[in-house]
């Protein structure tokens, strides 16, 4: 398990900042606390100021003088769901590697489908400065075949990354079984932590069950969703209990 989440729980509980500035980020921050999520993603590709570096670092040291739960720094790509952005992806990576360096953040997050140089040179500085690196894949227009997501989620076990990510959309129910089954042959295969959802409302079953098939953490919003289907935090919380006492899970 990632050193982070010292406590035996699953799933764990995200949620995300998707404010512009800092003044809306911190009112997103304030309003999520009360709610208890076990970490907190910032998606910084929200941020109008994301080429200033001193802002962005500002930002961070906000969030952390009011949150000492683990953070996870993220600028997604637009052509995986993401904002635009003013920066090149050079840009992109030098400033994710800047954030590295700064003791405010736990984990980062890249697409495994990004530039194999690129993917190596964050793997080197996150390992350097003891943060853990999340690759992911989204596709938010459908859901790919079995074979193909698990491709994506083993590419980034080869990469190196501590924790593998798959986010898909489904067109049918049976997308949101195969999504489960994946995620419950990957637990199996991989010898690293994963967390995959199935997105949309007809995919949001995955995020309370997702972590009986193997999936460690799900993502639960606080103010502002950052993907289609995401629960709030405290409906999640609840429909995860019922279910686990159902079951009998601890």
């Amino acid at each position: 398990m990632i050193e982070v989440f010292k406590e035996k729980k699953l799933p764990y509980i995200c949620t995300p900042l998707t404010g512009k500035n800092k003044e809306e980020i911190m009112n997103q921050l304030n309003l999520a606390l009360p709610e208890k999520p076990d970490l907190i993603e910032w998606r910084a590709d929200f941020l109008q100021q994301l080429d200033d570096l001193r802002y962005v670092l500002s930002v961070l040291e906000a969030i952390v003088e009011k949150s000492d739960l683990p953070l996870l720094f993220t600028i997604r790509s637009i052509h995986e769901g993401g904002q635009q952005i003013s920066l090149t992806e050079e840009q992109k990576v030098r400033l994710i590697s800047e954030v590295c360096k700064n003791d405010a953040i736990s984990m980062i997050d890249y697409e495994v489908s990004s530039n194999s140089g690129y993917i190596k040179e964050l793997r080197k500085i996150s390992q350097k400065y003891g943060k853990k690196l999340i690759l992911s894949y989204h596709n938010f227009n459908c859901t790919p075949s079995e074979e193909d997501i698990m491709k994506k989620l083993l590419l980034a076990e080869f990469y190196g990354a501590d924790i593998a990510k798959a986010a898909v959309m489904p067109n049918t129910k049976d997308d949101v079984l195969k999504l489960l089954n994946v995620t419950n042959n990957a637990d199996k295969t991989l010898d690293i932590p994963l967390i995959t959802m199935s997105m949309g409302s007809l995919g949001a079953i995955t995020r309370i069950v997702g972590f009986w098939y193997g999936s460690f953490i799900t993502f639960g919003s606080g103010v502002e969703a950052s993907a289609p289907g995401q629960v709030p935090i405290r409906k999640l919380k609840q429909m995860i209990a019922m279910m686990k006492e159902e079951m009998d899970i601890e």
